[in-house]
């Protein structure tokens, strides 16, 4: 054990460095041709496709495994582009068990599956790689249209419109491009900058300009951006965390999982980041186990993973679920935070609330318990930062139709920060690709 980890309190360098790089190297090693060649062959070639009809982008996915399987990736990263834009990041971060994979006969047979992830990361490598551009750009329309976010719903949207000859303008508050895709997921995820690679490859089809450090609500409003443009997009995500309502929540040392993983994805120096020697994370979906799992690679010694139902109703999928346990992780159900325990003005452990179902509605019992951290990430879910900028809203989202329009008639919305979704990087894919689509057919009047 390094003597760096003997470390109380929130530290950084509790490893050994050469343990970083290989803690947070890539989770799903590529495929290689003949790796490919062989899984690709499993394909049962479905007429009705399942997977396909698993699949929120509806990729054709028997025909791009076909393409593979008779040694034409180029063509089969054109299939899945022709859908999904953004296939690249999809096919490493998408939950593949819970969507097209779990909808295999090869899983319902066997219960294994065709790898479909890994095959579509092979094809849309090989083309990303070398920057193989399958779309032309439409003669220019005359129109420019506004997009607010660079993530995932923008990045789609942008490209199909750009695709469409229209031209334009994305707005994004930080300082890079990519949304979620650049600060929310795991670090083991998504490697050597893939992120910024795809947004170059994306923007690559040309009519597309991105300008950052421009906020919604501070540099501009959406009034200004729909007078002064033919048609808006917003996919701005939700930038806002919702409160523990924990007594001493507000504690040095009760940190938002999202600000940890963002710091953690901008990270030069992985031995430079403090974590805690012994972290609690409160949540069930997938921030909540992206922190405890980087938590522990990071070094720290004991990571809890607090849920206040159970495991099955956890947002987080088996697999990651599965990873997290794999990974050191102790998962604990059927607890909700009551209150965070500080002494001197330091987090020493987090008291909690035993919960039950009394009548279907979950009910917090006079049993606690309590949990001795240091550090405690709060991962209970995202709320949108903004008022709607006056367009409405339902159950905190804005409000969007099947197309993606929003009661403004010049204003659609799509990904995290709109109804209908469920909060899925593929989700925000199509609902960008389709509003897109949407916004088109209103600009040349069909």
């Amino acid at each position: 054990m390094a003597e760096a980890r003997l470390q109380e309190g929130i530290a950084p360098a509790r490893l050994d460095p050469a343990d970083y790089a290989k803690n947070f190297s890539d989770l799903h090693p590529p495929f290689d041709r003949h790796e490919a060649l062989v899984e690709s062959d499993r394909c049962y070639f479905c007429y009705d496709a399942p997977c396909m009809n698993a699949c929120p982008t509806s990729i054709d996915i028997p025909l791009f495994i076909r393409e593979i399987s008779t040694g034409n990736p180029e063509g089969a990263a054109a299939t899945i582009f022709s859908q999904n834009i953004l296939g690249g990041m999809c096919a490493r971060v998408c939950p593949t068990e819970q969507l097209c994979e779990e909808a295999c006969v090869r899983e319902e047979a066997e219960g294994k599956p065709v790898k479909i992830g890994l095959l579509q990361r092979y094809a849309t490598d090989i083309a990303m790689d070398r920057n193989l551009q399958f779309f032309t750009r439409r003669e220019s329309s005359g129109k420019h249209i506004a997009v607010v976010g660079a993530g995932p719903a923008g990045l789609a949207c942008a490209h199909r419109l750009a695709l469409h000859g229209h031209r334009v303008t994305i707005y994004d508050g930080r300082s890079k491009p990519g949304g979620l895709n650049e600060y929310g997921i795991a670090s083991y995820k998504s490697v050597d900058g893939f992120a910024q690679a795809e947004v170059d490859y994306v923007t690559a089809i040309g009519g597309i300009n991105i300008e950052q450090g421009k906020l919604l609500g501070q540099d501009f409003s959406l009034a200004a951006l729909a007078d002064s443009y033919d048609a808006v997009f917003l996919g701005i995500g939700l930038g806002g965390v919702n409160a523990l309502r924990a007594e001493g929540e507000d504690a040095p040392g009760v940190d938002n999982a999202v600000d940890f993983i963002a710091e953690l994805r901008q990270a030069t120096d992985l031995s430079k980041l403090p974590v805690g020697r012994r972290v609690v994370v409160i949540g069930g979906g997938m921030t909540a186990v992206d922190a405890a799992v980087q938590s522990k690679l990071l070094g720290a010694e004991e990571v809890t993973l607090v849920y206040r139902r159970g495991k099955a109703q956890m947002n987080a999928s088996e697999f990651e679920q599965d990873l997290a346990a794999a990974k050191g992780v102790t998962i604990r159900h059927w607890l909700a935070p009551k209150r965070v325990i500080v002494q001197f003005g330091t987090v020493t452990g987090i008291e909690l609330s035993y919960m039950q179902l009394r009548d279907g509605t979950l009910t917090a019992t006079d049993a606690t318990t309590v949990i001795a951290c240091d550090q405690v990430f709060k991962a209970i879910g995202q709320t949108l930062a903004s008022d709607g900028e006056g367009v409405e809203l339902a159950g905190g989202k804005i409000a969007v139709d099947r197309e993606g329009r929003t009661s403004n008639p010049k204003v659609w919305a799509g990904g995290d920060c709109a109804t209908g979704g469920d909060d899925l990087t593929v989700t925000a894919v199509a609902e960008g690709r389709d509003a897109a689509e949407s916004i088109n057919r209103m600009l040349i009047g069909l």
